[in-house]
């Protein structure tokens, strides 16, 4: 393809296009066939997959690669989208994409079609100026980020894997940026794991305590042993590991029974000096020396005949050392704002958490102080920028070979 026939795409109407789609999780709604269509027509080679498990939604997943040889720089994302929430609270239709006064309004406006179309929009540039570049471009788009994340990432990397196809580098548009564009690059994330303790008692009635075997005073115990301390202080990059308490429950309607069961539900978000196999360790252990009444339930007593706990773990801590890809994504975000942005592992889990088992990955989008919220936009202005930064990015690795 000469660059004189490239086709070149305006980040702002590509954007437009895939929020008209309403792609809420698990829903496509035919944002990756809008997604397809622009990338053929560059010349990538287009693969569409479904991935499905039993319990979970079936879902619809692209790579797309430009060219045959490495070395191969991706870009990552996903077009599936957060309901609309308070629908009665959008002063716009939030699949209509308006733009009022240099805001483009929309769900998945900033989280995260906007970058996925300026990713397409920047390869398209790139092309038209100099001709595909000297190795591969592919994008890994998912529709599953919003939701489980088990038929998405993970097994399109799966897929790859099967099949030989290497990635070297990666970037992901997540929106990376809390106030303006240029604030901040991330190149880690926090682990997370999710646990769920449930306490087993005897059912009944409060004036005959002997005749019951009250579950709540140990289920105090136990997330009290688990809050004592502090899992760690942090370190160079990662700021303090979290444990949050975020529901205790009886269902007990009535002040004269004795429950039999007492729930509790924790979220720890952990930084690279845990895993989530030491973190079970370490709960397990609390649990244990805690769970038990020795007055009661006596020396040989076993904590696992009064407890339960299921834990979950959505992925691992990970930073991804500044060096030569960091400073490439950084120099050309201050060649095109002006700021030198932090290099930060702060915020929730993102699909990075995936493929940073294959490649070097680093995150850098738009600037997400509306995501998840009622009336989502971005800044129309910031569309074109970013796809400059995009375009940059680009031109600076292949310039250098990938050499990262």
């Amino acid at each position: 393809m000469s660059t004189s026939t490239v086709p070149v795409f305006d980040p702002v109407a590509l954007t437009q296009s895939l929020i008209r789609c309403p792609s809420v999780t698990p829903a496509d709604a035919g944002a990756l066939d809008v997604l397809a269509q622009a990338l053929t027509a560059l010349g990538f080679v287009c693969q569409r997959m479904t991935f499905s498990e039993e319990g979970t939604p079936d879902i619809d997943n692209l790579y797309a690669r430009l060219g045959t040889q490495g070395p191969n720089f991706c870009f990552a994302g996903h077009t599936d989208v957060v309901p609309v929430g308070n629908a009665g609270g959008w002063t716009v239709d939030p699949f209509a994409a308006e733009i009022r006064d240099g805001k483009l309004y929309g769900r998945g406006t900033a989280d995260m079609k906007g970058a996925i179309a300026a990713f397409v929009a920047a390869v398209s540039r790139l092309m038209a100026e100099q001709g595909a570049p000297d190795g591969s471009i592919s994008l890994l788009i998912t529709g599953d980020e919003e939701g489980p994340s088990i038929n998405g990432t993970r097994k399109v990397l799966d897929w790859m894997a099967e099949r030989g196809e290497n990635i070297d580098v990666c970037l992901v548009g997540e929106p990376t940026n809390p106030r303006v564009l240029g604030d901040m690059i991330k190149i880690g994330r926090r682990g997370s794991i999710s646990g769920w303790i449930t306490v087993h008692g005897t059912q009944g009635h409060v004036a005959y305590p002997h005749l019951a075997n009250n579950p709540v005073p140990r289920l105090v115990r136990m997330v009290s042993a688990l809050l004592a301390e502090p899992l760690d202080h942090g370190n160079d990059f990662f700021q303090p590991s979290n444990l949050e308490v975020v529901s205790i429950d009886v269902g007990n309607p009535t002040t004269n029974i004795i429950p039999g069961e007492a729930r509790a539900l924790f979220n720890i978000r952990f930084n690279t000096q845990h895993t989530a196999t030491s973190l079970e360790a370490w709960i397990r252990a609390k649990l244990d020396a805690t769970v038990l009444d020795p007055a009661r339930d006596g020396a040989d007593a076993d904590p696992a005949a009064f407890y339960t706990l299921k834990m979950t773990e959505s992925g691992e801590a990970f930073l991804t050392q500044p060096g030569p890809f960091s400073r490439l994504i950084s120099d050309a975000v201050q060649a095109v704002t002006g700021m030198t942005p932090e290099l930060s592992t702060s915020g929730g889990t993102s699909d990075a958490r995936f493929i940073k088992n294959v490649c070097p990955v680093a995150e850098f989008g738009l600037v997400g102080q509306t995501m998840h919220k009622v009336n989502e936009h971005i800044a129309v202005e910031d569309l074109e920028k970013l796809t400059q930064i995009y375009q940059q990015v680009l031109t600076g690795y292949f310039a250098i070979g990938g050499r990262i």
